[in-house]
């Protein structure tokens, strides 16, 4: 397997294929590299260079009980970033990936990033506050600790099914999809996952979508369960210098499994733009 070992002793084990312009992919909570197949077959066939890590914690790195906050996971990518000596690369993050990619791009990202892409990202920031009345309450993310800690197992056979808007009428569940999203997230550690609930939740990154000056695609589907686009990506899109929001009707949050061609083709425009 191949890995780095980061200044604090962390392994982050990373995927690492083909060649040409790199595209590099952050996955969404609690899952790892595994959630980017999809796309890192496509573009692989289309020519680019395609990387995946699994965030400390997840997956196949280790499971750290320190470091699980997005200043530390930034940093991570920093290091991995360096390692593979990557230039004009493409950042695509999901989910919390999407807020690894913001705060990556502000901070470590100068003279590296060519663009990037938000997908159902939890950026600016997800809890309610005097300062952002749209977020959810925190009780909404006590309640998901409360969960994962009293029964993890069971927590993520549930999450799918919103994730993935199964449980909307006339939706029919696949059961491959939402074993892998369980696999995926039982390989990770439990500490860490419980830690990062509050970095994808509690994190402001509204700075640094102000400091990004790459071109940004913003995608987000207007019936996300997990991550609302009206405090979200309407939001996003509105901070950042040179933004390109597309919003799907109907898609939830998991749409880049249930709507990879579509998703797909719309992320090739953009980086062949």
């Amino acid at each position: 397997m191949r890995s780095i070992t980061t200044t604090d002793g962390t392994e982050i084990f990373y995927k690492d294929w083909g060649t040409g312009q790199p595209i590099v992919f952050h996955h969404g909570w609690p899952l790892c590299a595994d959630d980017w197949d999809a796309q890192m077959l496509f573009f692989l066939h289309q020519g680019y260079r395609v990387i995946a890590h699994d965030r400390r914690g997840h997956g196949r790195s280790t499971q750290t009980d320190t470091g699980n906050d997005m200043d530390t996971y930034a940093a991570d990518v920093a290091a991995l970033v360096k390692h593979l000596d990557l230039r004009d690369a493409i950042h695509v993050g999901h989910s919390t990936g999407g807020g690894e990619v913001a705060r990556y791009v502000a901070k470590h990202g100068a003279g590296r990033v060519a663009k990037a892409a938000l997908i159902g990202a939890v950026p600016p920031v997800m809890v309610k506050s005097e300062s952002n009345p749209g977020g959810l309450p925190l009780a909404v993310f006590d309640d998901f600790r409360a969960q994962l800690a009293a029964n993890r197992a069971q927590f993520y056979k549930e999450v799918p099914f919103p994730f993935y808007g199964y449980n909307r009428d006339g939706a029919k569940p696949s059961e491959g999809i939402m074993g892998n999203w369980w696999r995926q997230g039982m390989i990770g550690g439990a500490k860490a996952h419980y830690d990062c609930i509050k970095a994808f939740s509690e994190t402001d990154f509204t700075d640094d979508l102000k400091n990004i000056d790459v071109p940004v695609l913003v995608l987000h589907g207007d019936d996300d369960q997990i991550v609302p686009i009206a405090d979200s990506a309407l939001l996003s899109a509105k901070l950042l210098k040179h933004a390109t929001l597309k919003v799907y009707k109907g898609y939830p949050h998991g749409m880049c499994t249930t709507h990879a061609d579509v998703i797909n083709a719309d992320l090739l425009a953009f980086f062949r733009s």
